[in-house]
């Protein structure tokens, strides 16, 4: 009788060992990485971008479509996606402060952003020491993907040497000779420039650079600039601006008249983003590039897209509506294909991954992560007592990407 209150006894012992030995595990992650997120259900995303200022509204519909996309998400059963914003005020320093405060302290699993582009590679740069995923949707440097790309920066916007080598094809078609290059003193501003005119020397070797003009970030009276470039007489002028000083430059031109007298281009010149603000004082004749438009291409897709957003916040979207969605949507497929939280395991999933969207299929590049989408070209017209863009095309991907050799000598050098 003692042996069998013995092994009852015993038996019991076992089997409270066991149970607290199975809490124990489940507490502690049976033994999982620190590092690894594969137990949380959900992912959540920091977002550092320019929410105050003349950037303000790119940065806004960029969040706007990417809230959009992790709805659509959701109601189709897809992982959930949180996220968190931060106010960079278009100052690269704020950007990377901001960065860091998300990872610490919001503990976030992702970045997105930023409109500028040395923001973007300052987080890039942030993200690649601590190993933390950066969707890149509004800084157009090509250096971002380039020369500074790394594992944990992928980009959904169409960078300066897409922009530059689609500003390229565009120009060549036309009979200008003389060009005069000008834009904001920047990242963003030179890259473009930088770009274009390289391009451009190549398709058509007969061109002449009749000289440059740049103007600080901020600047206010551009009339000064545009006296000297009418002196000049130039055949066409490219310009490499964008955010407040796009805005404000294009009242310039409707200010001075000078697009009566000389051609220019300019890209996202007839972006809704850029035209919205503009109102009556937006400039028509200006040539420029574009990826997407509410209203091009005509499919299908692109309607049903529009009537999403314009649903959800009552405009319609612009082109940064499309690079912030693009990022909610290449990140929930990852996490599904991943089948995973798991930082490491999505990157894996999101590197040369396709999804279907408003202009077509998009891919990122699995070599330099790297959106791939085709471009627009157009003019801006007024059509119907209404500022718009006419005479648009499309060029494919193939014809705007740059090689994934040049990348990667980029990065070695």
């Amino acid at each position: 009788m003692a042996s069998m209150v013995g092994n009852k006894k015993s038996h019991y012992l076992f089997r409270i060992g066991s149970m607290l030995l199975i809490t124990v595990l489940l507490v502690s992650g049976c033994g999982s990485s620190p590092n690894a997120t594969t137990d949380k259900k959900n992912v959540k995303v920091g977002i550092v971008d320019t929410y105050t200022g003349g950037a303000a509204i790119y940065a806004q519909d960029s969040l706007d479509g990417f809230k959009l996309a992790i709805k659509e998400i959701a109601a189709k059963g897809g992982p959930t996606i949180e996220f968190v914003t931060r106010d960079d005020e278009f100052k690269p320093d704020k950007s990377t402060s901001w960065a860091k405060e998300l990872v610490m302290n919001e503990k976030v699993d992702f970045l997105a952003g930023t409109t500028n582009s040395a923001g973007s590679l300052a987080v890039s740069q942030f993200a690649k020491e601590n190993k933390v995923p950066f969707i890149d949707w509004g800084g157009m440097s090509d250096k971002i993907t380039g020369a500074a790309g790394n594992r944990y920066v992928f980009s959904t916007i169409p960078n300066t040497a897409i922009i530059g080598k689609a500003g390229a094809v565009q120009l060549s078609k036309l009979p200008y000779k003389k060009i005069w290059l000008a834009g904001s003193d920047y990242e963003y501003g030179h890259s473009v420039i930088t770009n274009l005119w390289s391009n451009l020397t190549t398709l058509k070797p007969d061109v002449e650079k009749m000289g440059e003009t740049w103007w600080s970030v901020g600047e206010t009276d551009f009339t000064p600039y545009i006296n000297a470039i009418r002196s000049a007489k130039p055949d066409v002028l490219v310009v490499g601006t964008g955010g407040a000083d796009m805005v404000a430059f294009m009242k310039a031109l409707k200010a001075t008249g000078l697009t009566q007298e000389i051609p220019v281009w300019a890209h996202t010149c007839y972006d809704p983003a850029t035209l919205r603000p503009l109102g009556d004082q937006a400039p028509v004749n200006v040539m420029g590039t574009n990826p997407y438009l509410s209203n091009y291409p005509d499919t299908a897709e692109n309607k049903a897209f529009v009537a999403a957003f314009k649903k959800e916040y009552n405009r319609e979207p612009a082109a940064f509506a499309l690079y912030g969605y693009m990022g909610g949507e290449f990140l929930g497929q990852a996490i599904e294909k991943a089948g995973s939280t798991d930082k490491e395991k999505i990157i894996d999933a999101m590197e040369g991954s396709t999804i279907d969207t408003p202009v077509g299929k998009a891919t990122l590049r699995k070599e330099d992560h790297q959106v791939a989408i085709p471009m627009s070209y157009g003019v801006i017209a007024k059509v119907n007592g209404k500022i718009t863009a006419t005479d648009l095309h499309t060029l494919s991907p193939d014809e705007i990407m740059p090689s994934v050799d040049a990348i990667l000598k980029s990065r070695s050098q």
